[in-house]
C-alpha cells in the first residue's frame, strides 16, 4: 500500500476518533448542563447527520479504494491544511464555549451567552468549521464523488438544524441583543443576517 494512501487512512481515522471524543464530551456537558437546569432539546434532524459524517468518512475511503483515486499532491496539500485549520476552528469553540459547547441544541443561555473567541464575528462557527473539514477531507486522496454528494446533504442537513437552534437561541434576549446582528457564517460585510432568524421552528 502506497504511503499517500496509508496517510489518507491514518487521516480518516483521526478525523472519526475525534467525533468520538467529541460525543464523550457532550454527553459529559450535557450532564452538566441539565444539574444546571439546561435539557437536551428533540431534534429529529440529529441522528441524519450522525449518519450523514459517519458515512461521509467511510464513503470517502471505499471510493478511494474501490475507484482507484489518485493521490494528487496539488490538491492534497490544500485539502489537507484546509483539515488542519478547520479542526484547529473546531477546538478554538470547544474551548471557547467550555460546559456549554454540545454536539445536541441545548438551551444554557440562561447559565450565561458567550461572546468571546470566534463568537465575536460569527454565530455558527462551529458548522462552519464541520462542513469545511467533511468537504475537504475526501479530496485529500480525490474522492470528489464522497465531497460533492456530502457537501450537498450536509448543506440540507445545517439548513434545518441552523433553524432550530437559533429558534432557540434567539428567544433569548440576553442572546438577541449579543447576536442578531452579527452573519452566521462568513465575518463579511455582504453577509448580514438573513430575514427569517426570528422564525419559529415547527414543532411538528
Amino acid at each position: 500500500m502506497a504511503g499517500s494512501t496509508i496517510f489518507f487512512l491514518v487521516l480518516v481515522g483521526a478525523v472519526g476518533a475525534c467525533r468520538l471524543v467529541e460525543l464523550r464530551l457532550s454527553r459529559r456537558h450535557q450532564r452538566a448542563l441539565a444539574e444546571g437546569g439546561a435539557a437536551v432539546l428533540p431534534e429529529p434532524v440529529f441522528p441524519a447527520m450522525v449518519a450523514l459524517h459517519t458515512g461521509i468518512l467511510v464513503a470517502a475511503v471505499l471510493e478511494t479504494f474501490l475507484l482507484a483515486r489518485p493521490f494528487a499532491a496539488a490538491l492534497a496539500i490544500p485539502t489537507v491544511t484546509l483539515v488542519v485549520l478547520a479542526n484547529a476552528l473546531r477546538f478554538w469553540v470547544i474551548a471557547t464555549l467550555g460546559v456549554h459547547w454540545n454536539v445536541r441544541v441545548v438551551p444554557s443561555m440562561g447559565l450565561g451567552v458567550v461572546t468571546s473567541g470566534p463568537y465575536r464575528f460569527v454565530r455558527h462557527p462551529n458548522y462552519v468549521a464541520v462542513f469545511v473539514e467533511l468537504a475537504a477531507l475526501p479530496l485529500v486522496h480525490g474522492a470528489y464523488l464522497t465531497a460533492a454528494a456530502g457537501a450537498l446533504l450536509h448543506a440540507a442537513i445545517l439548513h434545518r438544524r441552523v433553524r432550530l437552534e437559533e429558534s432557540v437561541l434567539m428567544a433569548d434576549e440576553s442572546y438577541r441583543r449579543a447576536f442578531e446582528r452579527k452573519p452566521r457564517f462568513l465575518p463579511l460585510p455582504f453577509s448580514s443576517a438573513p430575514r427569517d432568524d426570528h422564525r419559529p421552528w415547527p414543532t411538528s
